[in-house]
């Protein structure tokens, strides 16, 4: 007999009363259930033996020794016995037998139940089950005459009724707004968006092994809830104590509290984290983020940019076994080495603007006037050779590829270059366009790193409300004495979609941030 499979129509696509109907009939089910004494939500767990993907395992193993032993084609004798649970994601239903699929955190396995195969009275309370429901199935593993490894159930128990209605599988949920609004329904009925997530959480676990394990650094914890937003130029989210009668910010970078560590003797540590900036949001910003930062002591710039490279082919062979990913249709291999441009080498070779031969900011200004740079009248030289790199070169870095050569007036917290102190020992990486990380060897100079946050807390004054805040207890750390030390930011966020193909940021973040309706 052929095996018909239930269809549900797509909630989008029923009517307000029809949707409304179908909920009805679902508390119905429910209420009879619970008269006749099988409360679904009393259940307080189950003996899972086996996921779906392991019973196959296990079977597939058995077919195998049988079939070395000559027993193939024979029944077995003691069949594997296995007790899966799971949501049912399809029926099909024929008289005294019906077949259900099973999904769970492995996959899907189907399972094939028969009147007179579980107790009595319990194939007509089986066969209200609704999709969505979760059940509990104990039974043997065979194979069905169309080759599919499959459950015979001799018991089926109802672990949790589901009131709402799913989207089909034709369908699907394919608004990304509700996806992201509702992703613990996106998780269940699109399975390459759990792979996602296995994937993030394979990234981020092989970052930290290589850190940890082939690198030394030590793991920590640094403050979330800080009274100066620092280590970055960016707003902050402000918030207030009420028992310290305190006014607050959640923090933008972890980067000074590291570096206090680093002051503190300990020579490795990293820490990967949210952090928080609350600015706008695009398909690759989110106000919530994840960061990671490391510092190593008696490093240089040159260190952290092995790290970088390091890290990065690292995450892709996490996720998909090679360096190589395909993003959008263009491919990027993240194999060491990556090729290293000077800032204003960028410039020269896109706009022809040589920033060896100006030396003034008068001279820049023009420059930047020429390429339709507004409210250059101010700018100095340094600040024109990044707003021009910004304005006509990011766009341009399919990379991976370092950019150096960063000008002391948007590095705060790096070192001088000794060969040429308007910049300094900064480096970005690129890949797709993107700023993934960003790296220095470290300011360590006190009395140097002072003057930076007067300079920076006067923009600030000015209005700027992204310029870096006064600190006068890192600079305090500083005056202790810190070692030469390379300093690296990774935007992890960015990597994850990189080697996922991800679109957007929301994508890769199971809840990322929304307007409420």
């Amino acid at each position: 007999m052929e095996n018909l499979e239930i269809e549900i129509d797509s909630p989008e696509e029923l009517s307000p009363e029809a949707l409304n109907e179908m909920r009805l009939i679902r508390r119905e089910k429910l209420a009879a259930l619970r008269e006749g004494g099988r409360d679904p939500f009393q259940s307080e767990s189950w003996d899972v033996t086996h996921k779906s993907a392991k019973a196959a395992r296990v079977f597939e193993a058995r077919e195998k020794e049988r079939e070395a032993a000559g027993f193939a084609g024979t029944p077995d004798e003691a069949p594997i016995r296995v007790s899966v649970a799971g949501r049912i994601m399809a029926n099909r239903h024929m008289g005294k037998a019906s077949f259900i699929d099973v999904v769970d955190s492995e996959g899907k396995i189907q399972v094939y139940v028969r009147k007179d195969g579980i107790a009595e009275g319990d194939y007509e309370i089986f066969l209200t089950y609704d999709i969505g429901d979760i059940v509990g199935i104990t039974g043997t593993v065979f194979r069905t005459r169309h080759g599919e490894i499959s459950v015979k159930a001799d018991s089926v128990a109802l672990l949790a009724k589901s009131l709402q209605i799913l989207p089909n599988k034709w369908h699907g949920l394919t608004d990304p707004e509700l996806r992201y609004r509702q992703r613990y329904v996106d998780l269940i009925v699109n399975p390459d968006v759990r792979e996602t997530f296995v994937k993030r959480s394979r990234i981020i676990r092989e970052i930290r092994r290589y850190l940890e394990e082939d690198e030394g650094f030590l793991d920590v914890d640094t403050p979330i809830l800080t009274t100066i937003a620092g280590g970055a130029n960016a707003r902050p989210f402000a918030t207030h104590h009420n028992t310290l009668d305190l006014d607050m910010k959640l923090r933008i970078s972890n980067e000074l509290f590291l570096k206090r560590l680093i002051v503190g003797g300990f020579d490795r540590v990293y820490e990967m984290g949210k952090m928080f900036r609350n600015e706008g949001m695009d398909r690759n910003h989110n106000p919530e983020f994840t960061m990671m930062e490391l510092y190593q002591a008696y490093g240089k710039m040159e260190d952290v940019m092995r790290l970088t490279e390091e890290i990065a082919a690292h995450a892709a062979a996490a996720a998909n076994g090679t360096p190589v990913v395909t993003y959008q249709g263009k491919t990027f291999d993240l194999a060491p080495p990556w090729p290293r441009i000077k800032m204003q080498d960028a410039v020269k070779a896109k706009l022809g603007v040589d920033f060896d031969a100006i030396q003034t900011d008068e001279e820049a200004r023009a420059a930047a006037k020429a390429h339709h740079i507004g409210d250059a009248g101010k700018m100095t030289r340094g600040k024109i050779i990044a707003e021009l790199f910004e304005e006509y070169c990011e766009g341009d870095l399919g990379g991976p590829v370092f950019i150096t050569g960063h000008p002391v007036e948007i590095s705060p917290l790096a070192k001088r270059d000794p060969q040429d102190p308007r910049i300094t020992r900064r480096f970005e990486a690129y890949v797709n366009t993107w700023e993934i990380a960003n790296g220095f060897s470290e300011l360590n100079d006190p009395i140097d790193q002072m003057q930076r946050f007067k300079d920076q807390q006067a923009q600030l004054d000015k209005g700027d409300d992204e310029a870096h805040p006064m600190d006068e207890d890192f600079v305090n750390a500083l005056e202790v004495g810190m070692p030469p030390t390379g300093g690296l930011g990774v935007g992890i966020d960015r990597i994850i979609m990189l080697v996922t193909d991800a679109p957007s940021i929301r994508d890769i973040i199971l809840f990322p941030t929304m307007k409420p309706l």
